[in-house]
């Protein structure tokens, strides 16, 4: 099983997480580079590039566990950072919805900061997908002592994707981020919305993204509030 974080980064194009889960022992590899890589409508690298990679397992069970790694950019001072990601979960079908419920542990070093943890629900259905994301736990002395708990934030997305031809695969997605939490995070001032449209053919993706936040580049050095269009190329390898 690949993560939907490998594909254009996070969520981009919907249709891995949308199809049923496919029962069998697999051990996988996956690298991607990418000009921007975007997190729920947001860069995480100031617009910059970023070359990433992980390591899936899936079980017959539908059990999985993978890891992920980019590199990442908060700021002027933040000359070189990186998220590492480890997640689990157990996928299966009733019916013809997929279901995936699972846990993801999002890893920062000391210039970016912010561990936290959080719980996930997707559901598929054919093109449709529906998913949600609820913070679990986060590491208090690296946000100014404040204490986050469980619920602090949250993430709700709705995703479409359909092929249109020749291999060729368009995806529309919707996602709504709110949560004490998910401001000290972002820099984001108050709630907010972003909204994608993809296109894929093999491992090239492109994306037109925006988001309803505004301002321009808040204080912890996100800039925002423009339209941005993201390039990608991924591979994946099988191990096992």
């Amino acid at each position: 099983m690949q993560f939907n974080k490998s594909l254009i980064t996070a969520a981009v194009l919907t249709a891995g997480f949308m199809a049923a889960p496919t029962y069998a022992d697999s051990l996988s590899a996956n690298a991607s580079v990418t000009n921007n890589y975007i997190w729920r409508g947001l860069t995480q690298t100031e617009n910059e590039a970023a070359v990433q990679g992980g390591i899936d397992y899936a079980h017959d069970s539908g059990f999985y566990a993978g890891t992920w790694v980019s590199n990442v950019n908060y700021g002027p001072s933040d000359v070189y950072s990186y998220e590492h990601d480890i997640y689990a979960g157990y996928a299966f079908s009733l019916g013809e919805v997929s279901v995936d419920v699972g846990y993801l542990y999002y890893n920062y070093d000391e210039e970016a900061e912010f561990d936290f943890g959080e719980v996930y629900l997707q559901l598929g259905w054919k093109g449709l997908g529906v998913g949600a994301w609820v913070l679990t736990n986060t590491e208090a002395d690296e946000v100014g002592d404040q204490d986050f708990g469980a619920g602090e934030a949250y993430y709700i997305s709705v995703d479409y994707a359909f092929e249109i031809g020749n291999g060729i695969e368009i995806g529309l997605h919707g996602g709504y981020h709110d949560g004490d939490f998910m401001e000290a995070f972002n820099g984001a001032d108050g709630d907010y919305y972003d909204y994608n449209i993809s296109l894929s053919k093999g491992g090239f993706g492109f994306m037109i993204s925006d988001t309803d936040v505004g301002g321009g580049a808040s204080e912890a050095g996100f800039d925002n509030d423009e339209v941005k269009f993201v390039v990608s190329y991924s591979v994946d390898v099988d191990l096992l």
